[in-house]
Order: C-alpha cells, then structure tokens, then sequence
C-alpha cells in the first residue's frame, strides 16, 4: 500500500496515481469473484485524502479541476472500477450539491466535514422498480410526506451503486401535495425503517454493490428536502454536472478498456506457439490488431482531453460519452476476438475487462437518447 500523502494535492502526483493504481489492482480479481464491497479500498482513498477533491476550498476541501479529477478516476479505475464508479458519483455528488442554492448552508457544512474528516460517502438514489431511469420521464413512486416537525420517506430504490459504504442517501422522491414537490430528500444511511435486497449479482462491475434499497415511513427533518420544487416547475438537470458526468464516466470504462489493451499486449509478447518459434508480437497481423486497439484508444485521448477543456456543448458532451464508451467496449473486444479461448478464461483479466466494459452501456444518457438529441439539434441549425 502507498504511504500516506502529506497533502490532497500530493497524492494527485503521477507517482501517487501510479502507485494508487497498483494497489488497488492487487485485490480487483478477488472484489470480482466475491461481489464484496471495497471497504479498504475507501480507506484508502480516505488516507490519501481523494475523498472531497471537489468539495470547495472554503469548506475545506480541494475545489479540484474537471482535468484533475478525472486523473484520479481513471487512475482508481485502473486499479479496481467498481471503486472508481462510487468514487465518481461521491465527486459528481458533492459537486452538485455545493453548487445548488437550493442545499442548506449548514447541510453543506455537515456533509463536506463528513467527507474530509471521516470518509463519509453520498449517492443518489434515483432509479425504481416500476418507473426505470427517471431520465426518460416521470413522477417517482417514492413519496415523502409531512408529519409534525419531519418528512416520512417511503418506497423502494434499485441499483443503489455503493450502497453499503453509503452514510447519505440522496433520495428521489414527490410530496403528496396536490402540485407534488418532486427532487432529493436527504436521508442518513444508518436511519430507521431502511433495509436492503441484496440483488446485485451482474456480469461486471460486481463490487459497486448497487443493491435495492427500500423505505419504511423513514423520518428526515424538514430541512432535508434539499433540492425539490413544484413537479410544474421541473426541468431537465444542466450545467456543469452533466460535462462531468459525461466526462468521468467515460474515463473510467476507458481505463478498463486501456488495461484490456495491456493484458492483450503481454499476452502477445509472451505467447509462443511452437510451430512459430516466436512470440504472436512478431505476426503482423497480431500487430494490426493492436494498432486498431491503440487506434481507438487515441480517438478516446483526444475527445476526453477535449471534454476536460470544456470545448464541448451539452450535445457533444453527451457524444462524448457515447463514443468513448463505445469505443471501449470495440477495443476490448478486438482483444477478446484475437486472443480466442485464452481471453476467454475465467484465469484470465481479459475477460473481466470485457464483462465491466459492456456495463458502459447501461449508464444515461444511453445511446439512443443521446443520438436523438444530436439530431434534433442537427435540425434546429
């Protein structure tokens, strides 16, 4: 494991990324296999002060830079995915909720004091059984009501990534007023009248832990209906949170898709057929092969440093992330059509790359929204 860092701003070092990379790689395999979340590994990130990088500096955090977080997530990503994903969505969390004017200033305070000084994590409980992504419309099921001096939560969550590291849930709910109230209620995780399914049990990504979560009459305090407003009065999430969301997704699963290619070149390297008498590197076929990988990886390069210099509009941002994604998932299966039955092994690292990579796919804003926004744009210039 890395020493500890004598500052936040010293474990975002290319030596501190590196090694922050390889120790997390030493227990990725088993985090796949046993679907166990990665406790040491948040301790880790905790020690090295990697958990409020964008907390603002006047609530003591680091107020890092979009190109700056997005080293460290593809550098976690490297090392364990699963943990870069949590991480991302404690960043994005953060982010948002100190931009909102909407959050409590004293709720603001509370939660960057629990990132900074004990680990504390935040996500967004969004998605419903019934109702899907709340990305392709509607009202959610979860309720929140008012009682007295409190608000009581009730409903059911799916994919709650990292929910057992979780101490904030950022719960999505409507009031039952007759013009509902509909956003984010802010919920410890440790509350009463919350349990959990643990139904997480997918082909990649197996550590998030993105169990179901469900409420029973959960009692929140007043000022912990954060960020809602008049379901006549919602409109689509902008701003700065959706580059950022684009961008740090797309570098994790490009990271996965970068150790992908590594794998495949080592493995090229090292084979020896023994009717060849040389490693595959030398056939020029195994060596297109790799240079349409490293082809595409470069397309990633320039299109996530262009996101990162925020060049791009909503539009593009959100192609941004179709493209990397896709691109991933292409280059990481070129490697696995290449190497046969070898990439295929549950032995090998390959073919868990390949399993969390197709999880890319399933993140918003998914390919066909993404494609459909683009030409309408198209039409409207």
């Amino acid at each position: 494991m890395p020493e500890q860092f004598e500052s936040p701003r010293a474990a975002l070092s290319d030596e501190a990324l590196a090694s922050l990379s390889a120790a997390l790689a030493e227990s990725a395999e088993r985090y796949d296999r046993s679907g166990d979340f990665p406790h040491a590994n948040f301790r880790l990130l905790a020690d090295a002060g990697l958990l409020a990088l964008t907390v603002p500096v006047e609530h003591g955090g680091q107020g890092a830079t979009l190109a700056e977080v997005r080293r460290v997530i593809g550098a976690v990503a490297r090392g364990e995915p699963s943990t870069a994903l949590i991480l991302a969505m404690q960043y994005l969390q953060q982010l948002e909720l100190h931009a909102s004017p909407r959050w409590p200033a004293e709720l603001k305070r509370r939660l960057a004091r629990g990132a900074i000084e004990n680990g504390e994590l935040i996500n967004a409980l969004r998605v419903e059984p019934d109702l899907g992504t709340p990305l392709r419309g509607g009202v959610p099921a979860t309720t929140a009501r008012r009682s007295g001096d409190h608000w009581v939560i009730s409903g059911v969550k799916r994919y709650s990534t990292g929910f057992p590291g979780l101490s904030w849930l950022n719960v999505w709910a409507a009031s039952d007023d007759p013009d509902p109230l509909v956003g984010f209620w802010l919920v410890p995780a440790g509350s009463p009248g919350i349990s959990v399914s643990e139904r997480w049990d997918h082909l990649g990504m197996r550590a998030t832990n993105s169990h179901d979560v469900r409420f029973d009459e959960v009692e929140v305090p007043l000022d912990h209906a954060v960020d809602v407003r008049p379901l006549s009065e919602l409109v689509p999430s902008q701003g700065d949170k959706t580059l950022w969301l684009n961008v740090l997704l797309s570098t994790l699963y490009d990271a996965v898709a970068r150790n992908a290619r590594d794998c495949f070149r080592d493995w090229l390297q090292s084979r020896v057929p023994t009717n060849l008498g040389a490693p595959l590197a030398s056939l020029p076929r195994f060596q297109e092969v790799l240079g349409r990988i490293d082809g595409l990886l470069f397309s990633n390069r320039v299109l996530l440093e262009a996101g990162e210099r925020d060049e791009l509009d909503g539009v593009e941002a959100a192609q941004l992330k179709r493209l990397v994604c896709e691109q991933a998932i292409e280059a990481v299966s070129i490697a696995i059509e290449a190497s046969g039955n070898p990439g295929l092994s549950r032995r090998s690292a390959l073919e868990r790359h390949y399993r969390d990579v197709l999880c890319a796919r399933i993140h918003s804003p998914q390919a066909d929204i993404v494609l459909v926004q683009a030409g309408k744009a198209a039409l409207r210039r």
